[in-house]
């Protein structure tokens, strides 16, 4: 029987966000991010943030958002191992991945579009129905600001975490001040010398 108190999180991966993360960390030879050790440091930043007892927040649902290269064309930029080895990471945390083929851009290369809607559509959405308690959006965008002024019109607390290990100042100002809470890991590593080692593996 769930006990009354529990506080679920849902917690929203913005991938091209997350793809800068780890090529900030390859740029610093830091390794990559450690999926598990970053989804375990989130209900204990919580916990610790607003003092609740760790034993009650749960991450109850996590998605990750991201366009990506059809399979030929994966195939031909040798991305195919690589994409799957990534997708292993997702399926043993328990995230739920949602992509969208990139588009031939006519100035040239390839575009993402849509996702950052579909992201947008699918937080909010999901936290009306599940009633999440604190809602973690991995994510710099700032056309995720609206989002977050929504989350909080229906009570739900919104926190943006933030990792720019190369300081290239990806993340918008205007969303890091419209959401309840950010959580910038770098600001936070500064005051924890063992953050990092925990959040990051090498490769």
């Amino acid at each position: 029987m769930a006990h009354a108190d529990n506080l679920s999180i849902g917690v929203f991966i913005d991938g091209g966000y997350f793809a800068k993360i780890d090529e900030g960390l390859a740029k610093k030879h830091m390794g990559k991010v450690n999926v598990k050790g970053l989804f375990q440091y989130i209900p204990e930043m919580i916990a610790t943030e607003f003092g609740i007892d760790r034993k009650l927040l749960y991450i109850t649902e996590a998605h990750y958002y991201r366009g990506r290269f059809k399979a030929t064309d994966a195939e031909n930029r040798h991305l195919l191992f690589e994409e799957r080895q990534f997708e292993d990471t997702l399926i043993e945390n328990d995230i739920i991945f949602h992509y969208k083929h990139l588009r031939p851009n006519p100035s040239g290369g390839v575009i993402e579009k849509g996702v950052d809607t579909w992201f947008a559509l699918d937080t909010y959405e999901l936290t009306l129905y599940r009633e999440f308690d604190y809602v973690v959006m991995i994510s710099g965008d700032a056309d995720h600001e609206m989002l977050a002024r929504k989350l909080k019109a229906l009570k739900t607390h919104a926190i943006l975490l933030t990792w720019d290990p190369a300081n290239t100042g990806s993340t918008s100002r205007f969303l890091s001040e419209e959401v309840c809470t950010h959580i910038d890991i770098m600001k936070a590593a500064s005051k924890d010398v063992g953050l990092l080692k925990k959040l990051t593996v090498q490769k």
